[in-house]
C-alpha cells in the first residue's frame, strides 16, 4: 500500500462526521423529491408490494448523488465545505466501480453500529473500512486550491 498522504492531510473521525452532516441535509432534499415522484402516483407504504423495490430506488438515488460527485470531482458540498476531497489511493479520481464499492462499504460501516468509521482510530493511516476497501481516500485541501 501506498504511504503518499502527509500527516496534515489526513482525515479524522470529526471532520468525516462534519461531512456526514452536510451532505445528509441536501440528501434528504434530494430524496424527498425522488420519493414524491414515486409514493404519491403509486401509493406506496410500507406494506405495499413494490415497497422492496421503493428501498432499492431509493438506494440507487443515493448511490447516483454520492457516486456522482465522487467521480466528477471529488467533492460532494459537505466534502467542499469542510475542504477534503476524495481521491483513489493513487492520487487519480475516483472510478465507478470504487464509488459503488465505497458506497456498499459505507453502508457496512453504518450497520457495524459505526465501528467501520471507528476504525480510522485504529488505523496508522485514519482510514475507515470504506476507504481500505474502495481504495479511495478523503484528503484535506488547502482553501484556495
Amino acid at each position: 500500500m501506498q504511504n503518499h498522504m502527509n500527516l496534515q492531510h489526513r482525515v479524522g473521525l470529526l471532520r468525516r462526521f462534519g461531512v456526514m452532516f452536510y451532505d445528509s441535509i441536501l440528501l434528504v432534499a434530494v430524496l424527498f423529491f425522488a420519493s414524491l415522484l414515486v409514493v404519491l402516483p403509486f401509493g406506496i407504504t410500507t406494506e405495499h408490494y413494490l415497497y422492496p423495490l421503493f428501498i432499492a430506488y431509493i438506494h440507487l438515488v443515493c448511490f447516483l448523488f454520492f457516486g456522482w460527485f465522487w467521480t466528477h470531482g471529488g467533492q460532494t458540498l459537505g466534502l467542499k465545505t469542510w475542504r477534503t476531497r476524495l481521491i483513489s489511493e493513487s492520487g487519480d479520481a475516483v472510478n465507478w466501480k470504487q464509488a459503488l464499492i465505497r458506497y456498499i462499504a459505507s453502508l457496512v460501516c453504518w450497520l457495524s453500529v459505526g465501528i467501520g468509521f471507528l476504525w480510522c482510530y485504529t488505523n496508522r493511516e485514519r482510514l475507515a473500512w470504506n476507504d481500505i476497501w474502495s481504495k479511495t481516500r478523503l484528503v484535506r485541501i488547502n482553501s484556495g486550491k
